[in-house]
């Protein structure tokens, strides 16, 4: 398919967003753009200029868009395609124009592709209850203190590793009962509403409160990034860690233990505490609310997966 010029998303998120005759103020335009993250407006962008780039047009109908699904489907996974259709629906929807990606058709190749091709969704290995103690024993220097904190603190509050990267120290709050954590923003919190984490003192040598204490001593920072960059030789930088850091820095200690480390990455550390303390009987409103998950979907299949071997009705049997 022949290329054509990449369509600017957040422009025409703006000029769908009222009725094209209104006069649109700086500050309605800045809100509209607001509306939406800006993580997430880059995802929607990067998933039409795909489909532009393979020729695709807005506004198209949805034969256009099933055939670009078809050719995308011999390379991509069902779940990435699925994420393409909405960066393609909402370049349609914000200009007020017809949705193709709403039609029988574009329904049933997605059905289709997923019968075809499997539609489960790889999950990052969880970095278990078990598995910190070990990682632990691999952490040296200061590089090794920052990791402990950010490794013990990401599991201990179920942390998304956009969320580790993006704290600042007076986001946290040390208490007699442990440390708190002020979430300003967070994926599902888009509003901005917030939340706090209560993360208690550890009761072993894997107490996240005493490693955050020991990283704020050693690395002397007392504003504005808590993770940052520490060279070889020890020196910390001013710059927080990039989100990628997380996975790198969860790899790496999985491989120091023997685990497979092409199967962590930094959601291994929230996962991990999800299917711990499923493991150990935590309630569900219990776990709920140290994730802060809305729905209840993903934290089942979690909790599912944590127990898939308890009272199995094989086990039970032979």
């Amino acid at each position: 398919m022949s290329s054509v010029q990449p369509i600017d998303l957040n422009a025409s998120m703006v000029r769908g967003a009222l009725d094209p005759s209104a006069v649109q103020s700086i500050a309605v335009h800045g809100y509209v753009v607001a509306a939406a993250a800006m993580a997430t407006r880059r995802a929607y962008q990067g998933d039409l200029n795909d489909f532009t780039m393979w020729g695709g047009a807005v506004p198209c109908d949805p034969a256009m868009v099933a055939e670009y699904m078809a050719y995308r489907a011999q390379v991509h996974r069902p779940q990435t395609i699925a994420r393409r259709l909405v960066g393609i629906s909402r370049a349609h929807t914000t200009q007020g124009l017809i949705d193709p990606t709403k039609s029988d058709l574009v329904r049933t190749v997605m059905r289709g592709i997923r019968r075809s091709t499997g539609g489960n969704q790889r999950q990052a290995a969880p970095v278990l209850k078990e598995d910190l103690l070990p990682m632990l024993g691999c952490m040296y220097g200061t590089k090794g203190i920052r990791d402990r904190a950010l490794i013990l603190v990401g599991f201990a509050a179920a942390l998304r590793r956009s969320e580790l990267v993006a704290l600042d120290v007076d986001e946290l709050q040390f208490v007699s009962e442990g440390l708190l954590i002020y979430l300003s923003r967070s994926k599902t919190d888009q509003e901005g509403a917030g939340r706090r984490i209560a993360i208690p003192n550890g009761r072993t040598s894997a107490c996240a409160v005493t490693a955050m204490r020991n990283w704020l001593a050693v690395s002397g920072i007392t504003t504005g990034a808590v993770f940052r960059s520490v060279s070889k030789s020890g020196a910390i930088a001013a710059s927080r860690l990039s989100d990628q850091s997380v996975s790198l820095i969860v790899k790496k200690y999985a491989h120091a233990v023997g685990l497979p480390a092409t199967a962590y990455s930094g959601h291994s550390l929230r996962a991990g505490l999800v299917t711990s303390a499923a493991k150990a009987g935590v309630s569900f409103s219990k776990i709920q609310q140290q994730t802060g998950h809305r729905s209840t979907e993903m934290l089942t299949r979690y909790i599912r997966d944590a127990n898939v071997f308890q009272d199995n009705a094989a086990g039970l049997l032979l």
